[in-house]
Protein backbone atom coordinates (compact mmCIF):
# COMPACT_ATOMS: atom_id res chain seq x y z
CA UNK A 1 0.00 0.00 0.00
CA UNK A 2 1.08 3.34 -0.57
CA UNK A 3 0.88 6.32 1.03
CA UNK A 4 0.21 9.69 -0.41
CA UNK A 5 -0.97 13.05 0.49
CA UNK A 6 -4.36 14.11 -1.02
CA UNK A 7 -5.26 17.87 -0.91
CA UNK A 8 -8.70 18.04 -2.38
CA UNK A 9 -8.74 21.73 -2.81
CA UNK A 10 -11.38 24.91 -2.85
CA UNK A 11 -14.43 24.39 -5.05
CA UNK A 12 -15.13 21.87 -7.26
CA UNK A 13 -11.65 20.04 -5.70
CA UNK A 14 -13.90 17.62 -3.40
CA UNK A 15 -15.75 16.85 -6.29
CA UNK A 16 -13.17 15.43 -8.95
CA UNK A 17 -10.69 14.42 -6.09
CA UNK A 18 -13.43 11.95 -4.73
CA UNK A 19 -13.86 10.75 -8.17
CA UNK A 20 -10.10 10.62 -8.88
CA UNK A 21 -9.88 7.89 -5.78
CA UNK A 22 -12.75 6.10 -7.14
CA UNK A 23 -11.24 5.43 -10.27
CA UNK A 24 -7.90 4.43 -8.87
CA UNK A 25 -9.41 2.28 -6.77
CA UNK A 26 -11.21 0.28 -9.61
CA UNK A 27 -7.93 0.23 -11.15
CA UNK A 28 -6.35 -2.47 -8.38
CA UNK A 29 -4.05 -0.08 -6.68
CA UNK A 30 -3.91 0.19 -3.12
CA UNK A 31 -3.27 3.63 -1.34
CA UNK A 32 -3.76 5.34 1.85
CA UNK A 33 -5.16 8.81 1.06
CA UNK A 34 -3.63 11.04 3.87
CA UNK A 35 -6.10 13.96 3.77
CA UNK A 36 -5.50 17.72 4.66
CA UNK A 37 -6.91 20.55 4.05
CA UNK A 38 -5.01 23.62 2.29
CA UNK A 39 -6.88 26.81 0.35
CA UNK A 40 -9.85 29.09 1.33
CA UNK A 41 -11.03 27.03 4.27
CA UNK A 42 -7.43 27.29 6.57
CA UNK A 43 -7.20 31.17 6.38
CA UNK A 44 -9.48 32.33 9.15
CA UNK A 45 -7.87 29.53 11.31
CA UNK A 46 -4.22 29.37 10.13
CA UNK A 47 -4.01 32.90 8.62
CA UNK A 48 -2.69 31.14 5.21
CA UNK A 49 -3.91 28.66 2.50
CA UNK A 50 -0.96 26.60 3.17
CA UNK A 51 -0.75 25.47 6.71
CA UNK A 52 2.67 23.68 7.35
CA UNK A 53 0.56 20.51 8.19
CA UNK A 54 0.13 20.17 4.19
CA UNK A 55 4.26 20.53 3.68
CA UNK A 56 5.20 17.97 6.58
CA UNK A 57 2.87 15.70 5.15
CA UNK A 58 3.96 16.02 1.45
CA UNK A 59 7.32 15.83 2.64
CA UNK A 60 6.29 12.08 4.75
CA UNK A 61 4.90 10.80 2.03
CA UNK A 62 7.15 12.36 -0.68
CA UNK A 63 4.27 11.98 -3.20
CA UNK A 64 1.09 14.30 -2.83
CA UNK A 65 -1.74 15.10 -5.57
CA UNK A 66 -4.07 18.58 -5.07
CA UNK A 67 -7.08 19.47 -6.78
CA UNK A 68 -7.84 23.55 -7.89
CA UNK A 69 -6.62 25.93 -4.42
CA UNK A 70 -7.56 29.31 -5.14
CA UNK A 71 -5.67 31.71 -4.49
CA UNK A 72 -7.43 35.30 -2.65
CA UNK A 73 -6.89 38.29 -4.41
CA UNK A 74 -5.81 41.37 -2.78
CA UNK A 75 -5.07 39.57 0.37
CA UNK A 76 -1.73 39.14 0.29
CA UNK A 77 -1.25 35.48 0.49
CA UNK A 78 1.32 33.71 -2.08
CA UNK A 79 -0.56 31.17 -4.41
CA UNK A 80 -0.35 27.72 -2.56
CA UNK A 81 1.02 26.43 -6.32
CA UNK A 82 4.00 28.66 -6.04
CA UNK A 83 4.40 28.20 -2.42
CA UNK A 84 4.45 24.38 -2.64
CA UNK A 85 7.13 24.32 -5.81
CA UNK A 86 9.41 26.60 -4.16
CA UNK A 87 9.68 24.95 -0.82
CA UNK A 88 9.72 21.78 -2.22
CA UNK A 89 12.02 22.43 -4.63
CA UNK A 90 9.89 21.05 -7.60
CA UNK A 91 11.64 22.16 -10.43
CA UNK A 92 10.12 20.84 -13.58
CA UNK A 93 6.65 21.04 -14.63
CA UNK A 94 5.47 18.36 -16.90
CA UNK A 95 2.26 18.93 -18.89
CA UNK A 96 1.40 16.35 -21.13
CA UNK A 97 -1.20 17.21 -23.96
CA UNK A 98 -3.25 14.54 -25.86
CA UNK A 99 -6.19 14.61 -28.20
CA UNK A 100 -9.38 11.92 -27.06
CA UNK A 101 -11.59 10.93 -30.09
CA UNK A 102 -14.85 12.11 -29.14
CA UNK A 103 -13.59 15.52 -27.72
CA UNK A 104 -14.05 17.99 -29.44
CA UNK A 105 -11.21 20.31 -30.94
CA UNK A 106 -9.29 21.29 -33.69
CA UNK A 107 -6.73 18.62 -34.40
CA UNK A 108 -6.36 14.76 -33.84
CA UNK A 109 -3.62 12.75 -32.96
CA UNK A 110 -1.92 15.72 -30.78
CA UNK A 111 0.53 13.82 -28.28
CA UNK A 112 3.50 16.21 -27.42
CA UNK A 113 5.13 17.40 -23.73
CA UNK A 114 5.74 20.82 -22.17
CA UNK A 115 8.36 20.58 -19.72
CA UNK A 116 8.73 24.21 -18.11
CA UNK A 117 11.25 25.24 -15.41
CA UNK A 118 9.79 25.88 -12.56
CA UNK A 119 11.76 27.84 -9.88
CA UNK A 120 13.50 31.15 -12.13
CA UNK A 121 12.96 33.21 -15.09
CA UNK A 122 10.66 36.48 -14.27
CA UNK A 123 8.40 34.43 -12.03
CA UNK A 124 11.37 34.52 -9.24
CA UNK A 125 9.29 37.11 -7.76
CA UNK A 126 12.16 40.25 -7.87
CA UNK A 127 10.73 43.01 -8.49
CA UNK A 128 10.11 46.38 -7.24
CA UNK A 129 8.87 50.21 -8.01
CA UNK A 130 11.07 52.65 -9.32
CA UNK A 131 9.17 55.79 -7.72
CA UNK A 132 5.63 56.26 -8.61
CA UNK A 133 6.37 55.78 -12.34
CA UNK A 134 7.57 52.51 -13.12
CA UNK A 135 8.37 48.75 -11.86
CA UNK A 136 11.27 46.65 -12.80
CA UNK A 137 10.92 42.77 -12.85
CA UNK A 138 14.75 40.88 -12.87
CA UNK A 139 14.62 37.93 -15.25
CA UNK A 140 16.76 35.17 -13.56
CA UNK A 141 18.07 32.28 -15.78
CA UNK A 142 21.08 30.35 -14.36
CA UNK A 143 23.23 27.53 -15.67
CA UNK A 144 22.37 24.88 -12.82
CA UNK A 145 18.76 25.09 -12.85
CA UNK A 146 18.88 24.85 -16.73
CA UNK A 147 21.05 21.96 -16.36
CA UNK A 148 18.73 20.21 -14.18
CA UNK A 149 15.70 20.72 -16.20
CA UNK A 150 17.43 20.18 -19.87
CA UNK A 151 18.52 16.95 -18.28
CA UNK A 152 15.27 16.43 -16.91
CA UNK A 153 13.79 16.82 -20.52
CA UNK A 154 16.51 14.36 -21.87
CA UNK A 155 15.71 11.73 -19.54
CA UNK A 156 11.11 11.98 -20.09
CA UNK A 157 12.07 12.20 -24.23
CA UNK A 158 13.95 8.89 -23.96
CA UNK A 159 12.28 7.65 -21.29
CA UNK A 160 8.91 8.13 -23.36
CA UNK A 161 9.77 7.02 -26.50
CA UNK A 162 9.70 11.11 -28.15
CA UNK A 163 11.87 11.69 -30.95
CA UNK A 164 12.09 15.81 -31.45
CA UNK A 165 13.15 17.71 -28.33
CA UNK A 166 13.03 21.46 -28.92
CA UNK A 167 14.14 24.33 -26.71
CA UNK A 168 11.97 27.29 -26.57
CA UNK A 169 13.95 30.61 -25.90
CA UNK A 170 13.76 34.27 -27.08
CA UNK A 171 17.99 33.99 -27.18
CA UNK A 172 17.72 36.69 -30.45
CA UNK A 173 16.43 39.28 -28.20
CA UNK A 174 17.37 38.33 -24.40
CA UNK A 175 20.83 37.51 -25.93
CA UNK A 176 22.10 36.94 -22.27
CA UNK A 177 19.82 35.96 -20.23
CA UNK A 178 17.95 33.23 -23.07
CA UNK A 179 21.06 32.92 -24.67
CA UNK A 180 22.44 30.97 -21.47
CA UNK A 181 19.01 28.83 -21.21
CA UNK A 182 20.06 28.20 -25.26
CA UNK A 183 23.85 27.32 -24.73
CA UNK A 184 23.40 25.34 -21.48
CA UNK A 185 19.98 23.33 -23.92
CA UNK A 186 22.73 22.06 -26.25
CA UNK A 187 25.82 21.34 -23.99
CA UNK A 188 23.55 19.33 -22.03
CA UNK A 189 21.77 17.90 -24.85
CA UNK A 190 25.66 16.74 -26.42
CA UNK A 191 26.48 15.26 -23.09
CA UNK A 192 23.02 13.15 -23.66
CA UNK A 193 23.84 12.00 -26.71
CA UNK A 194 20.99 14.18 -28.23
CA UNK A 195 22.24 15.89 -31.91
CA UNK A 196 21.03 18.18 -34.26
CA UNK A 197 19.60 16.85 -37.70
CA UNK A 198 22.71 18.80 -39.26
CA UNK A 199 21.36 18.06 -42.98
CA UNK A 200 19.98 14.34 -42.19
CA UNK A 201 16.37 13.06 -42.40
CA UNK A 202 14.51 12.74 -39.42
CA UNK A 203 13.01 9.93 -40.83
CA UNK A 204 16.50 8.19 -40.34
CA UNK A 205 17.58 9.19 -36.93
CA UNK A 206 15.78 7.69 -33.58
CA UNK A 207 16.04 11.04 -31.60
CA UNK A 208 17.14 14.77 -32.11
CA UNK A 209 17.06 18.70 -31.13
CA UNK A 210 16.03 21.57 -32.09
CA UNK A 211 15.21 25.21 -31.01
CA UNK A 212 12.37 27.55 -31.73
CA UNK A 213 11.94 31.54 -30.66
CA UNK A 214 9.04 31.27 -28.38
CA UNK A 215 7.01 33.24 -30.57
CA UNK A 216 7.28 30.96 -33.97
CA UNK A 217 6.95 27.74 -31.14
CA UNK A 218 3.42 29.71 -30.46
CA UNK A 219 2.20 29.91 -34.01
CA UNK A 220 3.28 26.78 -35.02
CA UNK A 221 2.26 24.85 -32.33
CA UNK A 222 -1.38 26.52 -33.17
CA UNK A 223 -0.85 25.81 -36.94
CA UNK A 224 1.16 22.68 -36.62
CA UNK A 225 0.92 20.84 -33.35
CA UNK A 226 2.05 17.51 -34.92
CA UNK A 227 5.53 18.93 -35.70
CA UNK A 228 6.59 18.64 -32.24
CA UNK A 229 7.22 16.17 -28.96
CA UNK A 230 8.74 17.73 -26.50
CA UNK A 231 9.41 21.23 -25.49
CA UNK A 232 11.30 22.70 -22.60
CA UNK A 233 11.40 26.22 -21.72
CA UNK A 234 11.62 28.54 -19.31
CA UNK A 235 8.96 29.21 -16.88
CA UNK A 236 7.06 32.33 -18.20
CA UNK A 237 7.47 31.01 -21.75
CA UNK A 238 6.00 27.44 -20.24
CA UNK A 239 3.02 28.96 -18.61
CA UNK A 240 1.98 30.63 -20.77
CA UNK A 241 2.28 27.52 -23.86
CA UNK A 242 0.90 25.11 -21.59
CA UNK A 243 -2.31 26.70 -21.71
CA UNK A 244 -2.22 27.60 -25.30
CA UNK A 245 -1.70 23.78 -25.91
CA UNK A 246 -4.60 23.05 -23.21
CA UNK A 247 -6.91 24.76 -25.54
CA UNK A 248 -5.63 22.54 -28.65
CA UNK A 249 -7.07 19.36 -27.53
CA UNK A 250 -10.40 20.51 -25.51
CA UNK A 251 -9.23 22.74 -22.21
CA UNK A 252 -7.81 22.57 -19.20
CA UNK A 253 -10.67 20.09 -17.90
CA UNK A 254 -9.09 17.03 -19.13
CA UNK A 255 -4.93 18.35 -19.17
CA UNK A 256 -2.54 16.27 -16.76
CA UNK A 257 0.41 18.34 -14.42
CA UNK A 258 2.86 17.21 -12.66
CA UNK A 259 5.68 19.47 -10.47
CA UNK A 260 8.52 16.96 -9.74
CA UNK A 261 11.48 17.69 -7.61
CA UNK A 262 14.53 15.31 -7.00
CA UNK A 263 12.44 14.46 -3.68
CA UNK A 264 9.12 14.86 -3.87
CA UNK A 265 6.38 15.13 -6.45
CA UNK A 266 3.00 16.85 -7.08
CA UNK A 267 -0.24 16.18 -9.22
CA UNK A 268 -2.48 18.28 -9.99
CA UNK A 269 -5.43 19.48 -12.05
CA UNK A 270 -4.53 22.82 -13.23
CA UNK A 271 -8.08 24.57 -13.74
CA UNK A 272 -9.69 26.56 -11.58
CA UNK A 273 -11.63 25.95 -8.31
CA UNK A 274 -15.14 27.12 -10.29
CA UNK A 275 -16.83 28.16 -7.21
CA UNK A 276 -20.36 29.17 -9.21
CA UNK A 277 -20.65 24.84 -10.05
CA UNK A 278 -19.59 23.82 -6.76
CA UNK A 279 -21.87 21.21 -5.28
CA UNK A 280 -24.09 20.64 -8.43
CA UNK A 281 -22.38 17.78 -8.81
CA UNK A 282 -21.66 18.45 -12.98
CA UNK A 283 -17.64 19.03 -12.75
CA UNK A 284 -15.23 17.41 -14.95
CA UNK A 285 -12.51 14.97 -13.44
CA UNK A 286 -10.97 14.00 -16.05
CA UNK A 287 -7.86 16.32 -15.23
CA UNK A 288 -7.17 15.13 -11.94
CA UNK A 289 -7.48 11.59 -13.36
CA UNK A 290 -4.96 11.88 -15.53
CA UNK A 291 -2.93 13.65 -12.94
CA UNK A 292 -3.35 10.55 -11.07
CA UNK A 293 -2.38 8.34 -14.02
CA UNK A 294 0.75 10.31 -14.09
CA UNK A 295 1.22 9.75 -10.49
CA UNK A 296 0.43 6.20 -11.08
CA UNK A 297 3.44 5.68 -13.56
CA UNK A 298 5.72 7.93 -11.26
CA UNK A 299 5.59 5.29 -8.61
CA UNK A 300 5.63 2.32 -11.34
CA UNK A 301 2.19 1.20 -11.55
CA UNK A 302 1.79 1.18 -15.18
CA UNK A 303 -0.40 -1.93 -15.89
CA UNK A 304 -3.16 0.73 -13.43
CA UNK A 305 -2.28 3.74 -15.15
CA UNK A 306 -2.51 1.87 -18.78
CA UNK A 307 -6.07 0.70 -17.59
CA UNK A 308 -7.05 4.21 -16.64
CA UNK A 309 -5.72 5.37 -19.67
CA UNK A 310 -7.44 2.92 -21.93
CA UNK A 311 -10.67 3.20 -20.48
CA UNK A 312 -10.66 7.57 -20.65
CA UNK A 313 -10.24 7.05 -24.09
CA UNK A 314 -13.22 4.39 -24.72
CA UNK A 315 -16.03 6.58 -22.54
CA UNK A 316 -14.41 9.81 -24.58
CA UNK A 317 -15.51 7.91 -28.22
CA UNK A 318 -18.57 6.92 -27.43
CA UNK A 319 -19.82 9.90 -25.64
CA UNK A 320 -22.87 8.99 -24.12
CA UNK A 321 -21.52 9.48 -20.24
CA UNK A 322 -19.43 12.73 -20.36
CA UNK A 323 -19.63 16.24 -18.30
CA UNK A 324 -21.72 18.92 -19.55
CA UNK A 325 -18.54 21.40 -19.93
CA UNK A 326 -17.70 18.49 -22.86
CA UNK A 327 -21.09 18.56 -24.19
CA UNK A 328 -22.88 16.02 -22.09
CA UNK A 329 -25.31 16.33 -19.56
CA UNK A 330 -23.88 13.33 -16.91
CA UNK A 331 -22.94 13.76 -13.67
CA UNK A 332 -19.63 13.83 -12.03
CA UNK A 333 -20.60 10.62 -10.33
CA UNK A 334 -22.00 9.17 -13.12
CA UNK A 335 -18.50 10.25 -15.18
CA UNK A 336 -16.64 8.32 -12.64
CA UNK A 337 -18.69 5.35 -12.00
CA UNK A 338 -18.90 4.49 -16.04
CA UNK A 339 -15.27 4.77 -16.11
CA UNK A 340 -14.85 2.46 -13.21
CA UNK A 341 -17.08 0.05 -15.28
CA UNK A 342 -14.78 0.26 -18.19
CA UNK A 343 -12.19 -0.46 -16.15
CA UNK A 344 -13.40 -3.48 -14.45
CA UNK A 345 -14.03 -4.66 -18.05
CA UNK A 346 -11.08 -3.99 -19.25
CA UNK A 347 -8.97 -5.86 -16.48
Amino acid sequence: MYNITLIPGDGIGLEVTEAMKKVVKASGVSINWEEVVAGEKVIDEYNTPLPDYVLESIKKNKIAIKGPITTPVGKGFRSVNVALRKELNLYANVRPVKSFDGIKSRYEDIDLTIIRENTEDLYAGVEHKVGDYAGESIKIITKPATERIVNFACNYTKINGYKRLSCVHKANIMKISDGLFLDTFEKVCDENNIDRLNGANEKDVSIYRDDVIVDAAAMNLVLNPEWFDVLVMPNLYGDILSDLCAGLVGGLGIIPSANIGDEYAVFEAVHGSAPQIAGKGISNPTAIIQSAVMMLRYIGEYDAANLIELSLKEIFKAGKIITPDLGGNSTTEEFASELCRLIEKNK
